[in-house]
């Protein structure tokens, strides 16, 4: 990790190392020990938590992807996946381990990579989401898409998003 940020760095780009116990800050996975971080906090909530299967978590995307880390001080708290594509960005595997999905982790990884798609210049981000969680994303203009029907996966109904 980053020995520590200036206060002035990008919302995507703010972990340093020595943050106070509570604070909440995220950065770009740039390393193997990064994604091992990613990897450790998706099989924590999808396979351990949701009994999702591996195969379906662990898709093959992962080395073509953008990863941000959040930290709540320095414990590694959560994850979120962008790819890019030619005209929209896109969301996925946004997950908090349970014991910090109160600390508004999950709001400080949207916001992070919402800031880093607008610094590459996309306008439009998309996604997919479980139906319950709807909520934190219609905070951020995203809504369920049009002529996007529901769709399972691992037992989740889950929602094409768009902004």
């Amino acid at each position: 990790p980053r020995s520590g940020a200036p206060a002035d760095a990008p919302l995507y780009d703010r972990y340093g190392q020595g943050r106070p116990n509570k604070a909440i800050s995220v950065t770009v996975a740039r390393s193997m020990e990064d994604l091992m971080r990613v990897i450790a906090i998706r099989s924590a909530v999808y396979i351990a938590e949701q009994e999702c299967p591996y195969l379906e978590e662990f898709d093959g995307n992962d080395f073509s992807s953008t990863h941000l880390l959040a930290y709540v001080g320095n414990e590694p708290v959560g994850c979120l996946r962008l790819r890019f594509f030619a005209d929209f960005a896109k969301f996925e595997r946004v997950a908090v381990r349970k014991e910090f999905r109160k600390s508004r982790a999950a709001i400080q990884l949207v916001r992070a990579g919402l800031k880093l798609c607008q610094k590459k210049g996309y306008r439009r981000v998309r996604g997919h989401d479980q139906t319950r969680q709807t909520s934190i994303w219609t905070r951020f203009g995203f809504r369920p898409q049009e002529g996007h029907k529901r769709f399972g996966s691992s037992d989740y109904a889950m929602w094409g998003l768009g902004n």
